[in-house]
């Protein structure tokens, strides 16, 4: 692979603001009260729709997110059928990140054409009991372990400056390492003033050389991910963390923060060289 190829991924939140956990760094947790857009489901034409666009846009792989804690029977279903239709127009990879799931449950959903799983650990087991009580760390990474049984593409990674020490960030690094992901999901904290994490304890120095760190540890690792808090983290020198490790991003919106203008993002990609590529290697 050159290094300039890039990959792109969309993510589609289709369900928004909904979630009963107490997870301290995410805005989608009713009981924070941000002001954020709420919605139930998407209709499967919608999400159809926006795959489409998400091909047209260049990315190779498009997710779709729900704002609960565990997949259950409705929402399987639900997916399960919006799969079917989305890989009857679309050549795309198609990722599911829908909380924690059972083997059956991943089994399914890669019979109905999805296939990858993003499953997040957040960041160390030990650290984890400070940011979430409502379920324990364990369960993510045992959801994680089953993703691979089902035969599906694990994603997994997690967020940091949530006042994780350097010790946390190694262990986490470490629990990914057992875990061998296809791609691993690097996101940074950005701040809500609904949320009790008043701000990011993570440096862009710092930042810069955990991608560094995951890429050097996560030898197996197809895609370094750079996703959620990118804008915030590294501002106008957001490009650079390509040259630190990272060969993918997401682009567009995310879950209930906005990105950048995707046309504005891919012109600025291919002035600097990158060659966007279209299929997933």
């Amino acid at each position: 692979m050159n290094e300039k190829d890039i990959y792109l991924c969309a993510i589609n939140n289709i369900q928004s603001g909904t979630c009963s956990e107490d997870c301290a760094f995410c805005t989608q947790a009713v009981r924070h009260k941000a002001s954020i857009s709420r919605y139930d489901t998407k209709t499967t034409e919608q999400i159809v729709a926006q795959a489409l666009t998400a091909k047209a846009n260049k990315a190779v792989g498009y997710c779709l997110v729900s704002s609960k804690a565990t997949l259950d029977d409705t929402m399987l279903e639900f997916l399960c059928q919006t799969a079917t239709q989305i890989k009857s127009v679309v050549d795309i990879n198609l990722i599911a990140c829908n909380g924690m799931a059972n083997l059956s449950q991943l089994k399914q959903l890669k019979k109905h054409g999805f296939d990858s799983y993003n499953h997040n650990i957040e960041t160390a087991q030990n650290f984890y009991p400070k940011v979430c009580t409502t379920h324990s760390w364990s369960e993510r990474y045992d959801t994680c372990q089953r993703v691979k049984l089902a035969g599906l593409k694990l994603c997994s990674g997690g967020i940091f400056g949530l006042g994780e020490s350097h010790k946390d960030r190694v262990d986490m690094v470490s629990s990914l390492k057992e875990l061998c992901p296809d791609s691993c999901a690097i996101n940074f904290y950005h701040p809500n003033e609904a949320l009790s994490i008043k701000s990011n304890n993570m440096s862009k120095d710092e930042a810069y050389d955990m991608i560094r760190y995951i890429k050097n540890e996560l030898t197996d690792t197809k895609k370094i991910m750079i996703a959620g808090g990118r804008e915030y983290m590294f501002g106008d020198s957001q490009y650079e963390l390509f040259d630190h490790g990272a060969n993918s991003i997401v682009i567009g919106d995310y879950l209930t923060t906005s990105g950048e203008e995707v046309s504005k993002e891919i012109r600025s990609l291919e002035s600097l060289g990158y060659n966007i590529k279209r299929s997933c290697d």
